[in-house]
């Protein structure tokens, strides 16, 4: 996968910037974008501050547009206090999907004020009446690098690929389910966090549906009694890295697929630094501070998160036995200013300090019952493989159900999904039921201390 510059647009920034853009009078408009940057191994943008330019302040025609440069200036002066780049959006209202000449020359000036203002890189965007934006970089001062992807984070994933485009807009998405389909998944990377039962499933479905790079993040090693239910594993294996292993299996049978194993717990700086990179996150663990974590990256990084999970609780019998009371699995759909796993109570401050204090001070957690996927009954190799596989491919389908639209109503209505096999029946949840709590800062970035979490480069364990 060879990209060096991806654009991130969290949904509210992007719904802010078209509703400026295109007040309805067919005329040019303007903003300036303030963006974090991150990224190691390629750069990558985030969206978070749109600075309008009030309509009556410019010269507006259908294809001409002039402004004033004090919002240049207000926006340098912002962006210069946390390290910001500055990319100067318009729009095109008769869809015109190339910049033009007029573009061209007014990049010359405004590009340079951006850049030596900010000591940043500058950009430049142009915006179409149906959201799609193209965007284009200002190393120096006079020669463009186009952003290879712009990308919306909201209900759906919108991707524009500047490869591809034409005048009359950007590539379309192809149907879902294709051969075409792989080709538009071989350009995306994705993360998954925890490469065990169900995280083996959800990255094996990834990697065979064609994807480009996947990042593989798991502290553990493989033991006996994982071999029933993470695939590719062997009795060879045992007392491998997980996350070597797979990678190692994914060299075998996907050698076109870049692969980023990193045997770390997802709360240490290596791992979130990786994981930060990918375009999506999935995430496959079984605790609260691994859901908490990811639930800061999504946010942070504006990325969009999909968390699985699988349970069993069992109940008394009235013969002193137990019996299974229900079998559940659950996707949820996270998206950066959208409700989180944490207010849609996936996981709370009570269980997090509960898992801190089973680490740290076991004594102190004698009463805390580990029982694993069967609630209630001690499994060390349970048969859950077939509740994993079904959790994990409704995990994939919900991530490909939002690239490659193909459902009969909006997937905003579909933000988490419960499926329960002992009473055969599913219930939906649309984001409306859930109230943001708005608990994390959205498309920070790398900002120091790393999510905002102080401690975060001490390398503890987490499942």
């Amino acid at each position: 996968m060879n990209r060096r510059h991806t654009l991130v647009l969290p949904h509210q920034v992007a719904t802010q910037l078209r509703q400026h853009l295109f007040p309805g009078d067919g005329l040019e408009a303007a903003a300036l974008l303030l963006c974090a940057t991150a990224g190691q191994t390629r750069d990558k943008l985030l969206g978070r501050e749109v600075i309008p330019v009030p309509h009556d302040a410019c010269v507006r025609k259908p294809n001409v547009l002039t402004w004033p440069g004090e919002y240049v200036e207000a926006a340098v002066d912002r962006a210069t206090q946390r390290g910001d780049v500055i990319i100067a959006v318009h729009s095109h209202p008769g869809g015109f999907y190339e910049f033009s000449y007029a573009d061209d020359e007014s990049d010359k000036v405004l590009m340079c004020a951006l850049r030596h203002g900010t000591d940043q890189i500058a950009g430049s965007a142009i915006m179409i009446p149906d959201g799609a934006l193209r965007a284009r970089l200002y190393h120096d001062d006079h020669t463009a690098t186009p952003v290879d992807l712009v990308m919306e984070i909201g209900p759906d994933l919108r991707c524009w690929w500047n490869e591809g485009a034409t005048p009359n807009g950007p590539q379309r998405p192809p149907m879902a389910f294709t051969g075409a389909m792989r080709g538009w998944l071989s350009r995306l990377s994705v993360c998954v966090i925890g490469v065990s039962g169900t995280g083996s499933i959800v990255a094996e479905q990834l990697t065979r549906l064609g994807i480009g790079e996947i990042i593989l993040i798991d502290f553990d090693k493989l033991e006996e009694r994982n071999l029933n239910r993470i695939l590719n594993s062997t009795v060879a294996e045992i007392g491998l890295d997980k996350v070597e292993m797979f990678a190692g299996a994914i060299r075998r049978y996907r050698p076109d697929c870049g692969v980023v194993p990193v045997t770390q717990s997802v709360a240490t700086r290596e791992a979130v630094l990786a994981a930060c990179a990918s375009d999506v996150l999935f995430s496959c663990v079984d605790t609260g501070e691994g859901r908490h974590i990811a639930d800061r990256l999504s946010s942070f990084f504006a990325m969009p998160l999909f968390d699985v999970g699988v349970a069993i609780p069992t109940e008394p019998t009235a013969d002193g036995g137990r019996r299974i009371s229900e079998v559940y699995g659950r996707v949820d759909y996270v998206y950066p200013g959208g409700s989180s796993l944490m207010d849609r109570g996936v996981y709370d401050g009570a269980l997090l300090e509960a898992e801190y204090l089973a680490r740290v001070a076991p004594q102190a957690h004698a009463q805390k019952v580990a029982d694993g996927y069967l609630r209630g009954v001690h499994e060390e190799a349970p048969g859950v493989i077939t509740l994993n596989m079904r959790a994990a491919s409704a995990c994939v389908i919900e991530f490909l159900a939002r690239v490659f639209p193909f459902r009969q109503f909006p997937n905003e209505a579909r933000a988490r999904a419960i499926f329960m096999l002992a009473e055969a029946d599913e219930d939906v949840f649309a984001e409306r039921q859930f109230a943001a709590g708005n608990r994390f800062p959205i498309a920070y970035g790398p900002t120091e201390p790393l999510l905002g979490l102080p401690d975060l480069g001490v390398k503890r364990r987490v499942a």
